[in-house]
């Protein structure tokens, strides 16, 4: 099979240089040798949508001291324990009857530390830094 030696295209008359297998301006193929083959595209496939929603438990609670009603940050892992305020020392169990006022959690997506109000648990809620979607869950009950 001889390669194309250089010359005008049979076809729309430009001239191509040598070793072309097609033209560079219609297409054609150049070397007669050589047959063109249909290659039938891929049927295609229906994708299933991927639902990126995370389900994130808060990482631990702001909540309002019962003694001097101060606002405190408070670790999720000191649930039902004995806390004492850092502001006026006052001591208490840190439970249910505790007034929380928000949560905090740790962006899966971006890893950036996200504040939110009581009333988004249990809502489907986007990242505010990087728009990834995730859904406050209440934490597990402690074993």
């Amino acid at each position: 099979m001889p390669a194309w030696p250089g010359g005008n295209c049979p076809v729309c008359g430009d001239y191509m240089p040598r070793n072309l297998v097609h033209c560079q301006t219609c297409r054609t193929l150049l070397n007669e040798d050589l047959k063109p083959i249909q290659v039938a595209p891929p049927e295609p496939v229906e994708l299933k949508e991927i639902a990126a929603m995370v389900e994130v438990e808060p990482a631990g609670f702001f909540i309002e001291c019962p003694h001097c009603q101060r606002e405190l940050r408070v670790n999720k892992k000191y649930v039902g324990e004995n806390v004492a305020c850092k502001f006026c020392s006052g001591q208490f169990v840190f439970g249910n009857n505790v007034k929380r006022i928000g949560f905090y959690v740790k962006c899966p997506h971006c890893d950036e530390e996200l504040r939110a109000a009581e009333k988004y648990m249990g809502m489907k809620v986007a990242c505010k830094m990087c728009g990834g979607k995730l859904q406050f869950v209440a934490p597990a009950a402690k074993r």
